[in-house]
């Protein structure tokens, strides 16, 4: 069985488009990419080494998977080296090919085909960008772990990490640290249900019983 890691570099608002330069994604008039680059040093490096630590297929999003295959492959470093040798799964509708080394399309039910990937054995599968495809898994309930790396930033607009469907979870912090440069890296593991609580009286008074029928009118 294997685990699904959502990784995404996010602003303070959530916003997580373009964050590696200004021509990645300028869908819907953004005007902002490359908010990650100034934030960049040894300790957030060595927590992208991190999540890529140990086997690992990336599941990418056709949009995030283009702008990859235009640049990976053309890096020589080891980093660069270990992602082009990684099996890479694409949700992707496209009849264009997927060139890129060890690339698979896994047909137009991205979901289904996750799910499907999950039961199988195999390395666990780590997202990169891919802002829709993960709103489909999470909807579905399919994200096991998240690394979230929290910049200072506020963006306003773009693509979000959390966009309103997520089916509802528990989650348990794992780690987390404050780079030199302000960035928030939190790692965290599904933890079963949401937990609830009150902290109302255990007799509420007057107001609260009127405030009570005023809002369920």
């Amino acid at each position: 069985m294997r685990k699904l890691h959502v990784a995404a570099f996010v602003s303070l608002d959530g916003v997580m488009q373009a964050p590696g330069g200004p021509e990645e994604d300028r869908s819907g008039g953004f005007a902002h990419g490359g908010w990650v680059v100034p934030h960049f040093d040894e300790a957030l490096g060595e927590e992208v080494d991190r999540f890529f630590a140990g086997p690992k297929a990336l599941l990418l999003g056709r949009k995030t998977y283009d702008i990859f295959a235009a640049h990976w492959p053309h890096q020589s470093d080891a980093f660069a080296d270990a992602l082009n040798a990684m099996p890479k799964y694409v949700a992707t509708r496209s009849p264009r090919p997927l060139d890129w080394t060890n690339s698979h399309a896994i047909g137009p039910d991205a979901v289904e085909a996750v799910r499907a990937l999950k039961a199988e054995d195999g390395p666990d599968l780590l997202t990169q960008g891919s802002a829709e495809l993960i709103q489909s898994l999470l909807k579905a309930d399919l994200v096991d772990q998240f690394t979230l790396l929290i910049f200072p930033v506020v963006l306003g607009r773009g693509k979000r990490l959390f966009g309103g469907e997520a089916a509802p979870a528990g989650l348990k912090l794992e780690g987390s640290r404050t780079t030199s440069t302000g960035v928030v890296v939190a790692r965290y593991e599904r933890a079963g249900d949401v937990s609830s609580g009150s902290f109302a009286m255990e007799t509420p008074s007057e107001d609260e019983v009127k405030r009570r029928a005023e809002i369920n009118r």
